[in-house]
């Protein structure tokens, strides 16, 4: 049996997790990994934070806290999240880990004392006013290609090119905002040119056929475009990661690209001490990484390179890749909160973890970027789920209850019919195999459905609640065949919904078997008693969809003001068009006072707040949680837009918008009077 490796992409441990990441990797490698373990493979699976990238520093630097704050914070978030929703990873590390630390030095030594490296001083950018190098993604500025005017120093993530620094036009630190200069600093390259004709020959010829094509074409681009592979260094200057293991080289670190892939290693030699190289050293083992498609480069060109010039190592046979998942129509993005974040859904809608897998996996951008809506969310839940899988399942279980008192009837007058619909189960458990062996997550999740439309086609076509009258003995058959189809389907879900297989083998008072299981023998067997029936979905209802919309335009008329201040270039807001002396009138501002204030449940931002407005006492949802606690606030004065439109937030009616202003720093303060003022006062 060889074994095989299953890795996830390390998440950025500066924020929670989205459904944006889920889609992109995390459930789709964990179907994968629980069809491997139902076929008995020698399967491992691995993943952990990345906690050294340029991300998390910036972090740090806004939130004034250390990046070591900072990933503490979010790694525990992370793996609890991933725990809580099922997740199922043989670890969950972390390469601020001593494990990964001595890992990634160790293997970069080794390519050191081979000569895989060349050692050359460059120009790099350095912030005179903060007095440091930048790395790449301290540095912004206009993409030569596209126009984007906050492309990243090493990608713009408009376009998507890739770039270096020096690329970019009228770069700017993100530090201090500061036009960069140049300075000499050492580093060390890998050759990724000298690896070309390997790299050609394996991804181009080798695996043309079984690379997906959105992987197959971006390596191509990369290896076959431009200038080709060029040097890339290995090293940068900065005091967070993993530090070079070399004399006289303070101040440097490990480029996170070389350290962060290093992670499934050092995680794995973490889980598996005295066996790890059963899975990277053994010349049958099958290395599988799922990323993003952002990520691709990296886990197809330069980590293969790594461990190529390290020896040793298996290198990766496929790297699934999926494209991006947006929400709402829009790009998720997690700086203007435009996510639906995995710990807040868990609290949100508790027992919900499968509706969830099951949406992200018919959803699931495998060929091109798909979209997310709270819509089709609840739609598929109601008119799939509960209509379709969940309906067939209560039916028979409910008429085996209501007919024969709980026990599998015999399947004495079983006919050809009957074996059909056990035979499409069958066939759709080689379908689903064969879907999932090529990555085709979608279409496997499909076949497993067409399962359960059988089913209910099955049960309208034979009619057993009419057949009951005439024909116990046929009735009987009937719904033993479809008790059977159920173990069947509890058995075919078991990769895509884990929790809800298990509440139906609960009910079926049965166990999981062997994927691979011979059909001729039956799962249930007459006079099996069954346990207690219960709904499998429930329907999701408006209210709770309506209330997730709102959540979602709070978030993005919060954020709109903080997102243009980090476009412009000095740090303030730029000025809005101009507007009449009529238009501003139609707003009325007053004073006001607050009365009550409590925190919104299950939010981190949001304050319930009681205005005195002279006019009425009314009801203002305001996102101030993270800067004021509700004791503090009460009695404060403050300014209030009173004839705003109502609008539902999180199920309460917010009637009215208190003012506040920014900094650049992203701090909220009162709009208040100096002097106390009657409430109802009109700000003119």
């Amino acid at each position: 049996m060889k074994p095989i490796l299953v890795t996830a992409a390390l998440p950025y441990a500066n924020g929670p997790v989205h459904i944006g990441h889920l889609a992109g990797c995390f459930i789709p490698a964990d179907v994968f990994v629980r069809y491997l373990r139902l076929k008995g493979e020698d399967v491992k699976f691995v993943c952990g934070s990345d906690e050294h990238g340029v991300p998390i520093t910036l972090k740090a630097r806004k939130e004034g806290l250390s990046p070591q704050e900072i990933v503490d914070r979010y790694h525990e978030i992370m793996k609890k999240s991933f725990a809580d929703f099922g997740i199922s990873f043989d670890i969950y590390s972390r390469t601020s880990a001593k494990e990964h630390h001595r890992t990634a030095a160790g293997f970069f030594k080794t390519l050191y004392d081979k000569g895989a490296f060349t050692e050359q001083s460059t120009e790099q950018y350095y912030d005179e006013e903060a007095g440091q190098f930048l790395a790449d993604r301290y540095i912004e500025g206009t993409c030569p290609k596209c126009g984007n005017e906050n492309a990243y120093g090493d990608q713009c993530e408009n376009c998507g090119t890739s770039l270096s620094p020096s690329e970019l036009i009228n770069p700017r630190s993100k530090l201090s905002g500061a036009t960069p200069v140049l300075r000499k600093t050492k580093h060390w390259f890998l050759p990724l040119n000298d690896y070309a004709p390997w790299l050609k020959e394996w991804i181009l010829v080798q695996h043309k056929n079984d690379w997906k094509p959105n992987v197959y074409g971006q390596c191509k681009s990369w290896l076959e475009g431009g200038d080709g592979l060029q040097p890339r260094a290995m090293t940068r200057d900065l005091d967070w990661g993993v530090k070079v293991p070399l004399p006289d080289t303070e101040g440097k670190v490990l480029y996170v690209w070389f350290d962060a892939p290093i992670g499934y290693i050092s995680a794995t030699r973490e889980l598996l001490p005295t066996n790890w190289e059963h899975y990277w050293k053994n010349p049958e083992s099958r290395l599988i990484h799922f990323i993003g498609k952002d990520n691709i480069v990296f886990h197809c060109i330069i980590f293969p390179a790594i461990l190529k010039a390290h020896g040793g190592y298996v290198l990766p046979e496929n790297v699934p890749a999926n494209e991006f998942l947006n929400l709402e129509g829009e790009k998720i993005s997690t700086s203007r909160n435009w996510a639906v974040w995995l710990h807040e859904y868990l609290q949100e809608f508790p027992g919900k973890e499968d509706v969830l897998r099951y949406v992200l996996i018919a959803t699931a951008p495998e060929t091109k970027d798909n979209d997310f809506t709270w819509k089709d969310f609840q739609a598929r839940n109601n008119n799939e789920l509960v209509a379709i899988l969940g309906n067939f399942i209560n039916r028979t279980l409910v008429l085996t209850k209501n007919y024969f008192e709980g026990a599998v009837p015999s399947a004495a007058a079983v006919n050809n019919d009957d074996k059909k619909v056990l035979a499409y189960a069958d066939e759709a458990c080689d379908s689903i195999s064969r879907s999932l062996d090529r990555y085709r997550q979608r279409e496997a999740l499909a076949s497993m459905m067409d399962v359960a439309r059988a089913g209910n086609k099955y049960l309208a076509d034979n009619e057993p609640w009419k057949l009951i009258k005439t024909d116990v003995e046929r009735t009987a058959a009937i719904l033993n065949t479809a008790l059977e189809l159920s173990a069947r389907l509890a058995h075919l879900m078991q990769p895509f919904l884990p929790n809800t297989a298990n509440k139906l083998y609960y009910m079926l008072q049965t166990t999981s078997v062997g994927w691979d299981f011979k059909s001729e023998t039956p799962l249930l067997n007459p006079g099996h008693i069954l346990g207690e029936v219960n709904l499998l979905f429930d329907k999701i209802e408006d209210d709770a969809i309506i209330e997730q919309v709102e959540k979602l335009k709070t978030a993005a008329a919060m954020n709109e003001e903080i997102s243009k201040i980090e476009n412009s270039e000095n740090g303030i807001d730029p000025a809005k068009p101009e507007t009449t002396f009529d238009e501003f009138m139609k707003m009325d501002i007053r004073t006001g006072t607050i009365l009550e204030a409590e925190r919104v449940p299950k939010t981190d931002k949001l304050l319930k707040l009681t205005i005195d407005t002279g006019l009425d006492k009314r009801t203002v949802v305001s996102g101030i949680a993270e800067y004021y606690n509700p004791e503090d606030i009460l009695g404060k004065q403050v300014t209030i837009l009173v004839n705003l439109q109502p609008r539902k937030i999180k199920g309460i009616e917010s009637q009215g918008m208190i003012l506040m202003a920014e900094d650049t720093d992203g701090k909220l303060c009162f709009v208040s009077p100096v002097d106390a003022m009657g409430n109802g006062s009109v700000v003119r």
